[in-house]
């Protein structure tokens, strides 16, 4: 959802995008917050895919191979978690609606100096489901970070090498359907 600021004065909708309704108070612009109404559209099935990675030392990945993490396979972690967060999106971002998910599906990939994961949403629904796409990727590299933290710090108890990066939505399809 693009988020426009309209300083016209107008208030509502622009091709599916939410307008903050501006009004100036003692010389301060406020903005109204507003959920996006799809009460007049159609279902339709949603796909949307996000991507990202989390970059670790050389040697957390060696432990990860061998299946050497204290806490368990950060993989399996990560997929619950991420499946768990994508039916929480609605709660963490208060302006997303409230969808029935049809499928949440993570693909964890590791390289030399990285995992790399893919989260994929399917829904039939009125609005689109990246922002869960987005979410359980997010959570579920978090979750492998949690994992994996002792591994991570350095003597100082910092982490120069963690870093999770290059997050965004790959892909947003929506398809119409036919209903008998």
């Amino acid at each position: 959802m693009h988020v426009l600021l309209n300083l016209s004065g107008r208030t509502g909708l622009h091709k599916g995008c939410a307008y903050l309704a501006p009004s100036i108070t003692n010389k301060r612009l406020t903005m109204e917050i507003k959920q996006v109404d799809i009460s007049n559209k159609t279902p339709e099935r949603r796909v949307a895919m996000a991507t990202g990675r989390i970059k670790l030392r050389p040697e957390t990945v060696e432990r990860i191979r061998k299946g050497e993490v204290e806490k368990g396979d950060p993989f399996q972690v990560a997929r619950l978690a991420g499946i768990q967060a994508a039916k929480l999106t609605p709660l963490l971002m208060p302006l997303c609606h409230q969808l029935k998910l049809e499928h949440v599906e993570l693909e964890l990939k590791l390289t030399d100096s990285a995992v790399e994961a893919t989260a994929k949403v399917v829904a039939t629904e009125k609005t689109g489901v990246e922002m869960e796409a987005l979410t359980a990727l997010t959570i579920a590299l978090l979750n492998i970070w949690d994992v994996l933290k002792a591994y991570e710090k350095d003597e100082n108890g910092q982490y120069p090498v963690t870093e999770i990066s290059n997050i965004r939505v790959i892909s947003k399809v929506k398809q119409r359907v036919d209903v008998p």
